[in-house]
């Protein structure tokens, strides 16, 4: 057993930093030591690889395996740092005032410090109910290390009361957010001279109104959102953000491609809105293209795909966490977390943690020192209800 060691909340926070996992590489240093970590105190891990075995997401309970745990879910990979103008060495916690500057600060390393911190006491605190730990490898890349996870948890952990998804809220409870899908779409034309154009199928123009076309779906939503409806924006977005085709202006074009993403309201799913998409392709646009020239086409292909957070009624995750927090206000937000894949697999989940959300992915990226003290609360308070 490696020696036991106590760590504050700022120690902890500093020695996750120092780890630079960003999801281009390899978490498994900081997944070890936290594996070590937890051992030292008698608490044994289960790790869930990815294919190659070079990342791996961690889960481990704490107490006895028995339902009614609650899980502190939390990310261990980061976004990079290239090209952005940081003032400080962004693995390596620096404060400047009531701030705590490094990358990994607010999203997410700070809950993860937060949890880790409290370790010891949750040892002592003899729990008749388990605190579990869930940490996950490429959050960043559309969450894809919390599938297997999940579905590992979901077989081999007794049934949970709540999961505490701790991306950064300011410790407000959040109890909602969209659902995504990222897709890429391949135009396959018939190249031609372009003063022959009507012989060619011009892979550049029949992408422009495919993106057209899902622009009008994004207005239509716009048109008809419900005002009261507490998402920002209140309505369902389709949104294309790269294209890239064409050789020449003279030259109509053989390939095209662009991709899209999808970001819908709860009640709505992204899938929704991607089947329409393609049967239009498939219905309307392909045997058009084909009538002119039958080589042509189109490849339609998901990249990724997170599912949303739908509220729950009466959910206990909400319960439990507007309890501890005193948060009575109702929040939803529009990015993605792994809370929906948690939810996917009969668990009730909110999102709650530290930080503000405009914090992350930025340089100079920070936490206040205050949301930590909040958010250290908050796990104190929870090892006290876990143990009554």
């Amino acid at each position: 057993m490696s020696e036991k060691r106590t760590y504050t909340v700022l120690e902890m926070l500093e020695k996750l930093v120092a780890f630079p996992s960003v999801s281009r590489d390899s978490n498994l240093p900081v997944i070890d030591f936290i594996e070590e970590y937890l051992g030292a105190y008698g608490v044994t891990s289960t790790r869930v690889y990815n294919s190659d075995r070079t990342k791996a997401s961690l889960y481990a309970t704490v107490g006895p395996q028995v339902p009614g745990g609650v899980v502190l879910s939390g990310h261990t990979d980061v976004v990079p740092v290239d090209g952005q103008d940081w003032t400080t060495d962004p693995f390596t916690v620096t404060r400047k005032g009531d701030r705590l500057f490094g990358r990994g600060t607010c999203d997410m390393k700070g809950f993860l410090a937060l949890g880790l911190a409290d370790l010891p006491a949750m040892v002592a605190a003899d729990l008749a109910r388990p605190i579990h730990f869930a940490f996950s490898y490429d959050e960043e890349l559309a969450c894809l290390g919390a599938w297997d996870l999940v579905a590992e948890m979901a077989k081999h952990v007794a049934m949970p009361a709540a999961v505490i998804v701790g991306e950064p809220t300011n410790m407000e409870v959040v109890t909602g957010h969209k659902g995504f899908l990222n897709f890429e779409t391949r135009v396959r034309g018939f190249e031609v001279h372009s003063s022959l154009s009507h012989t060619g199928v011009s892979a550049v123009m029949i992408a422009a109104r495919l993106v057209t076309y899902l622009s009008d779906m994004s207005e239509q939503n716009r048109q008809a959102a419900d005002p009261l409806n507490p998402f920002v924006p209140n309505w369902s977005t389709l949104h294309c953000g790269q294209i890239e085709g064409g050789t020449a202006h003279n030259i109509v074009a053989k390939d095209c491609w662009f991709v899209t993403d999808i970001r819908a309201i709860a009640g709505e799913t992204p899938r929704q809105y991607f089947e329409r998409y393609v049967d239009h392709v498939r219905k309307e646009v392909e045997p058009a293209m084909q009538a002119i020239h039958p080589d042509t086409g189109i490849d339609i292909e998901i990249l990724s795909e997170v599912p949303g957070l739908v509220p729950e009624n009466n959910g206990v995750a909400e319960e439990l966490a507007r309890s501890l927090t005193g948060d009575n206000g109702s929040h939803v937000v529009s990015y993605g977390t792994e809370a929906g894949q948690f939810q996917g697999v009969g668990f009730s989940v909110v999102v709650c943690g530290p930080g503000s959300i405009e914090q992350a992915h930025q340089p100079n990226e920070y936490v206040e020192v205050s949301e930590l003290e909040s958010g250290s609360r908050f796990i104190q308070d929870l090892i006290k209800r876990q143990s009554n």
